[in-house]
């Protein structure tokens, strides 16, 4: 696979070991004559350590065949969570230092949520587009700011803060993309 069309969520083979692609950020050529770099960062598959490297878009990068299993999140303990395969109800336990990104995202009855799993070993979950969070605190909703693009801070309830509109109150639910973090709409 080439550098330019790795996505988060690939599992890939460096130096005889596998790391899970946690983020991908894009730096476009500041001349002419530059080449745009793709910066990634991993996260080891065993050891959970990070790890990170630039490319070029043309730079190939070995990939790992890893299968995606359908699980619902089960429960969350001090520190790993659980996770059931929904077809074999095989239970699947990860630490919380391999899912910290995905963990301000899952609550009970997550639907979309996937497990990855490469040589028998459970390497990360994926979550959905989106998902729906119950909003805990923030400043009172003002009337009429609908026309407004203004945005304060709210606290939800997994304890993920995000910026929502003016108009938005506490206790409302709303949809939260889990790869922008941002506030998509009432839900």
């Amino acid at each position: 696979m080439k550098a330019c069309e790795i996505k988060k969520g690939v599992a890939v083979v460096i130096g005889g070991t596998i790391y899970l692609v946690k983020d991908v950020q894009v730096q476009s050529p500041s001349s002419r004559s530059g080449n745009t770099l793709y910066k990634v960062q991993y996260r080891n598959a065993v050891t959970k350590q990070k790890y990170e490297h630039a490319y070029k878009g043309d730079d190939n990068i070995d990939t790992v065949d890893f299968v995606r299993r359908a699980v619902q999140f089960l429960y969350k303990e001090v520190e790993n969570c659980t996770f059931m395969d929904l077809e074999t109800y095989e239970q699947y336990t990860l630490d919380n230092d391999a899912i910290e990104s995905e963990l301000p995202y899952l609550i009970d009855g997550i639907e979309g949520l996937y497990a990855l799993i490469a040589n028998d070993a459970v390497l990360g979950v994926e979550l959905p587009a989106s998902v729906e969070l119950k909003i805990t605190d923030c400043s009172p909703s003002i009337k009429g700011a609908s026309a407004s693009a203004r945005t304060k801070p709210a606290t939800l309830s997994t304890g993920l803060v995000v910026q929502v509109p003016e108009y938005i109150g506490v206790e409302e639910v709303i949809k939260v993309n889990t790869s922008t973090n941002e506030f998509m709409s009432r839900a």
